[in-house]
């Protein structure tokens, strides 16, 4: 279960996994996920790896002063439980030392809270409650990990 980078040719089938794995949010996050405006051609711009072949699982990494963000991280529905989550975050942890960056950092929607407790359980802190443009609540919460 190693993760390898995305190629081209991967990323409609990531796109799509992406969809399938964050179907469950529907009616459940206010606002609605960012992932309705994703497109195969963002992906393209971005760090995208995956495990598997076509995709089953996939992460999207992107460089911050600091920090590596940990962005769309995604397991299809039957291969949740089985480490891949897991992968991909130590694989995350790996390309922030390459990078040299000291920590990880990700986001989660204030009602996902099997999400907050997976990330807890993962050595993930809480650093912050933010509101997305036009909102007067949190709606989101920044979890970081130091490497």
């Amino acid at each position: 279960m190693t993760p390898r980078r995305a190629t081209p040719a991967d990323l409609p089938a990531t796109l799509a996994l992406i969809q399938s794995a964050f179907a469950f949010m529907e009616g459940r996050i206010d606002p609605p996920s960012s992932m309705y405006r994703l497109t195969v051609e963002d992906l393209a711009q971005s760090e995208v790896w995956v495990i598997g072949a076509p995709p089953l699982s996939c992460i999207v990494l992107t460089p911050k002063t600091d920090a590596l963000y940990l962005g769309k991280l995604a397991v299809a529905p039957p291969e949740r439980g089985k480490g891949r989550a897991r992968a991909l975050i130590d694989h995350a942890a790996t390309r922030a030392r390459e990078l040299a960056l000291s920590a990880l950092e990700l986001q989660t929607r204030i009602e996902l809270v099997e999400n907050q407790r997976t990330f807890e359980a993962m050595g993930f802190v809480e650093l912050a409650r933010t509101a997305h443009e036009g909102y007067d609540r949190p709606t989101s919460i920044t979890y970081r990990r130091p490497l």
